[in-house]
């Protein structure tokens, strides 16, 4: 066949469906209505049979298990937070309780160190109101030699005086004899 042929086929055939096709939109037929209200219900009711008995049950059980897990992980999460509001409440009293031993640690130690402090200042006052009082003996033992020397001295330098201004030489017994005169 040639090109002609095949151009005048498919123009027939074109036509012939032309002609058939002619009228309204099949689903918008009327005369097909009761046949396509027929397969509605049939489909309907295979997808409600299909919806209730497999895909909504399952739905259902996932619906409940997110639930319940959703459930379960508020309970968690009060549980959580009331063991964590436990251990700040432990952690604040131990923290009371630290502070509080180490403030009478603290006052103990301060206690004890002025306790030991008083008794060093103490046992150096003793120490030197001994050493004050042994300062104070021997500069009263040194003060009567010297007192009790001084007769001695006083009459030796008489002597050497007396013999300047006179020229004459007298005893220490007169000297002596004439400062305790003078001392009276």
């Amino acid at each position: 066949m040639s090109q002609t042929a095949t151009a005048a086929t498919t123009t027939e055939g074109t036509a012939e469906g032309t002609e058939a096709h002619h009228g309204v939109f099949p689903p918008l037929d009327a005369k097909t209505f009761p046949s396509q209200i027929f397969w509605l219900a049939i489909f309907f009711a295979l997808l409600y049979v299909l919806m209730s008995r497999l895909v909504l049950p399952r739905l259902a059980t996932i619906i409940e298990g997110r639930h319940a897990q959703m459930t379960g992980d508020v309970a968690r999460a009060q549980a959580l937070k009331e063991e964590t509001e436990a251990a700040v409440k432990s952690y604040e009293k131990a923290l009371a309780e630290a502070r509080a031993k180490a403030t009478g640690i603290a006052q103990d130690t301060r206690a004890s160190l002025t306790a030991e402090m008083d008794a060093e200042r103490a046992a150096l006052e003793a120490t030197l109101a001994k050493k004050i009082g042994d300062a104070e003996a021997a500069i009263e033992k040194a003060r009567a030699k010297a007192m009790g020397s001084i007769g001695t001295v006083a009459a030796d330098t008489a002597q050497e005086i007396v013999a300047e201004l006179t020229g004459t030489k007298i005893t220490k017994a007169d000297a002596a004899k004439a400062v305790s005169e003078v001392k009276g």
